[in-house]
């Protein structure tokens, strides 16, 4: 009976090593990062992640779409963190609980941008509707990228401006990334909005010049936006909350603000504060 004792005893005693053994449960080690196009095709993307995973030994798995289609993976609980730029969509992600939070980071702007040859004859124009007006009433080639996007929003915001419905051959849908549409409006020899930041890193590649800007209706912000774990359990939150305290840490605000001087003359966004101002 004592020898049973003494078996069970040690039995007990390896259970309990055994379970002191267990390795704690592992952190998720990666984020889902759902993005625009513009912050991929920029670069920008390109110089951030790779110093964010060096960092906090997190790595990130990006998705680059529209705006609408990133925030849709949002819903649906394929992305743990966004980064977008289409304002009213986002505001309607976070009344409806899909995001503890949206925090600005960097702003850029749409441009217009045409052939050299100018057949809408809107070069210098500052008002952007005033351009799409002239667009309408020439019917010249215009791409809209067609695809739910954040510059897709902008555009339908100007044509609602202008109350211009866009019909008719001349108006070409693209339903593709801005890098895509831009090599469209290019090939089509047509007009086509952009962020500035895509147009940039193309133009050497394009016959595309700048025919409108500055339009304080052109103003394009960027905002990063946590997905709520209480709509999907498994998002990655601590990832997340690092992702967005590295994207607006001063250092990283820094890098934004230099980013593209060196081969384009000048930035390609601006970090956002209070009242962001883009100069030229």
């Amino acid at each position: 009976m004592k020898h049973a004792r003494w078996v069970i005893g040690l039995i007990a005693l390896g259970v309990m090593g055994c379970s002191r053994a267990q390795p704690a449960p592992q952190r998720p080690t990666s984020i889902t990062l759902a993005t625009t196009t513009s912050t991929q095709d920029s670069g920008l993307l390109d110089v951030l992640i790779p110093l964010f995973q060096k960092e906090t030994g997190i790595e990130v798995k990006v998705v680059a779409v529209g705006s609408g289609q990133a925030l849709e993976l949002g819903r649906r609980g394929d992305a743990d963190v966004l980064l977008v730029h289409s304002p009213a969509a986002e505001e309607a992600f976070v009344r409806d609980g899909f995001s503890l939070e949206r925090v600005p980071v960097m702003v850029n702007d749409f441009v217009l941008v045409g052939p050299a040859d100018e057949p809408g004859q809107i070069r210098g124009r500052s008002s952007i509707t005033d351009a799409f007006l002239e667009i309408a009433r020439h019917r010249v080639p215009f791409v809209s990228r067609a695809d739910d996007s954040g510059t897709h929003q902008k555009e339908q915001a100007v044509w609602k401006a202008c109350q211009v419905q866009p019909v008719g051959d001349w108006y070409l849908r693209a339903g593709t990334g801005m890098a895509q549409a831009l090599r469209l409006g290019n090939e089509k020899r047509a007009y086509i909005l952009t962020d500035r930041a895509t147009y940039l890193a193309l133009r050497d590649k394009l016959d595309l010049i700048v025919a409108s800007e500055g339009d304080p209706l052109l103003k394009n912000l960027y905002h990063v936006l946590i997905v709520s774990p209480g709509k999907h359990p498994k998002v990655n939150l601590k990832g997340a909350r690092q992702f967005v305290e590295f994207l607006t840490s001063p250092s990283t605000r820094k890098m934004i603000a230099r980013f593209g001087i060196d081969k384009y003359g000048e930035p390609m966004f601006f970090p956002h504060d209070p009242a962001p101002s883009i100069t030229k």
